[in-house]
């Protein structure tokens, strides 16, 4: 009955994410916003939602900080790990030589919010008086950097608009209102069946006896990374390829906003001064796998390395196991 369950949730979201990324492509042409915004912001906030529900249920129901961190970082990896897959199924050129140079500044924003949280954890219990009741100073700075970040690419948009694309033409047919309600009813389903397939996984993991395993922490991260694959993969169908590399690093920024709630709602303590350093090994993947990212945009090629991937599409796979292993060895899990 479990696998079932899984089954239609995971129907669910393959159905309800294909149309949310197309009509989040038509919100980006009515509105005027752009593919870069709509992916970064408005998808991401979407797709996110699994690893929000996961990372503060982790720390306040089930009280585990360390699980709640291992979600957290554990996404950011898997989704950069994505940005492979797009590579090889995006077939004309490297999927990063195709996009616009401005996804530099959201993968430098997601770099610095995990050092921010890599370098609260490596000071442990020497910033465990910074805080605001039980809020630790980072938390709230993590947030607040992400808000001040958001505002100046929102009006670096505003000013400098990308060129329309003839493609987005498909949607003048369509009225905006319709667009909307269309969008909002697709953003629901794929919420609730993300975060409904979260705690599927969960179950899964525990009736199977994984939890506790390898196996067991990458099917959870897998799970509640689905909304992101599932996203991108339909942006990049529909031509829309900024949007769904816009997607992956919006994501991994609000991953780390996540943790300002976690340690909300996590009352004993600032949940950064607690939590294991081992944690600092996926802090330091994800960061060197956001630095490939750049470089990927900023040294543009025509063609692909290896026929069907480019250069750093392999490099970020690899990352990707080195942090999986290094959580599993370590005993924190990816979440």
């Amino acid at each position: 009955m479990v696998w079932l369950k899984f089954l239609l949730s995971v129907v669910i979201i393959l159905f309800a994410g294909t149309k949310l990324a197309r009509y989040g492509d038509a919100i980006a042409e009515k509105t005027g916003l752009g593919r870069v915004w709509i992916g970064m912001v408005l998808l991401a906030t979407i797709t996110t939602m699994p690893e929000l529900v996961t990372g503060v249920s982790s720390a306040a129901l089930v009280g585990l900080p360390d699980l709640a961190l291992g979600t957290l970082f554990g996404s950011c990896i898997f989704n950069l790990a994505i940005l492979a897959l797009l590579d090889v199924l995006y077939r004309p050129a490297p999927i990063l030589s195709q996009v616009s140079l401005r996804h530099m500044a959201s993968a430098g924003m997601g770099i610095l919010l995990i050092a921010i949280a890599a370098g609260t954890i490596l000071a442990g219990e020497r910033f465990s008086g910074l805080a605001l009741g039980w809020v630790g100073i980072s938390s709230i700075v993590i947030i607040m950097v992400y808000l001040v970040g958001i505002r100046q690419m929102f009006r670096f948009e505003r000013k400098h608009p990308l060129p329309p694309q003839a493609a987005l033409s498909q949607y003048e047919g369509i009225s905006p209102r319709t667009v909307y309600l269309r969008f909002a009813l697709a953003a629901i389903a794929v919420i609730g069946a993300g975060i409904w397939l979260s705690f599927i996984g969960d179950e899964i993991a525990e009736t199977t006896g994984w939890g506790a395993s390898f196996v067991g922490t990458l099917f959870l991260a897998v799970t509640t990374s689905m909304p992101e694959l599932v996203v991108t993969v339909a942006a990049l169908r529909l031509g829309a390829i900024d949007m769904a590399v816009a997607d992956i690093l919006g994501a991994n920024m609000l991953d780390m906003v996540v943790i300002t709630w976690a340690d909300l709602f996590y009352t004993q303590e600032p949940i950064l001064a607690t939590v294991s350093r081992a944690h600092l090994i996926t802090a330091m993947v994800a960061v060197v796998m956001s630095l490939l990212v750049i470089a990927g945009l900023r040294f543009r090629q025509k063609g692909k390395t290896f026929i069907i991937i480019s250069w750093y599409g392999p490099a970020l796979i690899m990352l990707y196991i080195f942090g999986a292993y290094a959580s599993f060895i370590s005993g924190i899990g990816l979440g």
